[in-house]
């Protein structure tokens, strides 16, 4: 288990306590929908609220004979009690209880992982607002290509995990959703309207129709998103750690006073962050497949899938929850080299404008493959020979024969890239 590397709120929702606290939940919530209907005395649900408790040494203690967790959590609870405790547990199943308390757990599990996405949201806006104008060159095949801002790039990033808060509030949907239907889920031995009542008791809907258990595409579901979003930081966490290589140097994660980045090399400072992010987002998604197989289970329902969700829920949630906390510091703390931006952008000696130049002449009535091959002979000089792209284009007699001084300056001009910049931070409604 991975546990470790969460933070205790996380922790705490998947934690044994609070799973044995839900269930103690929802079997109150039971006695309270039974006796509002009264088919059991309200005095007795009232006394067993009041003094049921959950000892985790006991209920451990008794498992080690039983072999059945629930059947060790319910004489647990019912020891101390009366004559009352006859009622706890009647007519439900184990899974009644089970599934019912993992939907609780991944809806808070589905809140705090909003919580530290609209967390990042600011934090990546306000970034990308702060330098919507940082110019540096793009890299398409890792190539330079042409160029952007660095803020166009986190604005990006924005907008991705804009959409992941969208696919959480949209889950929360499809996981906060509860049972209480009994042993093949055909209400045989409690009513459907207790199941509503307890589900309303608890903050979460019902499930139409069930099972035995509720259906695993719902936590398929939630698994694929999580994993989805940390794909997405492992995206962020690669590109930083891409930039920032010594050969490029234009962003870096913050290196705090006192720390180390080699044991053999004391000038190192490593992404080390980016890429441990990127490392755990390989853990996440390898439990997206187990997850998805959970889904097969036999007729009404079979035990494969309960060892796997006792792993991969808690932990792909509690992986994720630390990656959000973690990529957001880093953005907090990232150096932006805008120096090295401005110098990487001039490496190529002017190649970046050749679209530019392909255009103009495109404008003043070439054919296309006529213009490409007058911007790519060019080129490919100032990539071999390492001359300055502009000076080749000013020389060339075939160009000069079509664009005047005035028209090839205005082609190499860094500004020209940027005059839509605005409006597309407009479109997204992060600038007004």
């Amino acid at each position: 288990m991975l546990a470790r590397y969460g933070r205790e709120e996380m922790e705490k929702i998947w934690s044994e306590e609070n799973k044995y606290k839900i269930w103690l939940d929802i079997e109150i919530a039971v006695l309270k929908a039974r006796a509002e209907k009264g088919e059991i005395p309200m005095e007795a649900a009232e006394k067993i609220e009041k003094e049921a408790v959950v000892d985790l040494v006991e209920i451990k203690a008794i498992e080690k004979k039983t072999r059945h967790d629930m059947i060790a959590f319910i004489e647990a609870i019912s020891a101390p009690l009366g004559n009352e405790s006859r009622f706890i547990h009647e007519g439900l199943t184990s899974s009644d209880i089970k599934d019912t308390a993992r939907a609780v757990q991944m809806k808070e599990a589905c809140q705090l992982i909003i919580k530290d996405l609209e967390e990042l949201y600011q934090v990546l806006g306000e970034k990308a607002l702060a330098d919507k104008d940082t110019i540096m060159v793009g890299r398409t095949h890792g190539v330079h290509a042409e160029p952007l801002t660095w803020g166009l790039k986190l604005l990006t990033w924005y907008q991705e995990i804009g959409r992941q808060l969208k696919r959480f509030n949209q889950l929360l949907e499809f996981v906060a959703v509860g049972q209480i239907s009994g042993a093949v889920g055909s209400f045989s031995s409690i009513e459907p309207e207790i199941e509503t009542r307890v589900c309303e008791i608890l903050g979460l809907s019902n499930s139409a129709v069930s099972s035995q258990i509720l259906q695993r595409d719902r936590h398929a579901d939630f698994v694929e998103r999580l994993a989805l979003t940390a794909a997405s930081i492992e995206k962020f966490a690669t590109e930083i750690r891409n930039l920032q290589r010594t050969d490029i140097l234009e962003v870096e994660e913050g290196f705090r006073k006192g720390q180390k980045g080699s044991s053999a090399m004391p000038h190192k400072k490593n992404p080390i962050v980016c890429e441990r992010l990127s490392g755990l987002a390989r853990v996440v998604r390898g439990n997206v497949v187990p997850a998805l197989e959970n889904i097969n289970l036999w007729h009404e329902r079979d035990l494969t899938h309960s060892s796997v969700e006792r792993v991969i829920l808690p932990d792909s949630a509690i992986l994720l929850d630390y990656m959000l906390y973690n990529f957001k510091a880093v953005m907090e703390e990232l150096v932006v080299n805008e120096d090295n931006m401005k110098s990487n952008l001039e490496k190529t000696l002017g190649l970046t404008f050749s679209q530019r130049l392909l255009l103009a002449l495109v404008e003043k009535g070439l054919r296309r493959e006529e213009a490409y091959e007058l911007a790519q002979r060019n080129a490919m000089t100032a990539w071999e020979d390492k001359k300055d792209y502009r000076e080749l284009i000013t020389n060339d007699p075939q160009i000069k024969s079509h664009l005047s001084e005035e028209e090839l300056a205005n082609i190499f001009d860094w500004q020209a890239y940027l005059k839509n910049i605005d409006k597309i931070f407009k479109r997204t409604g992060l600038l007004n």
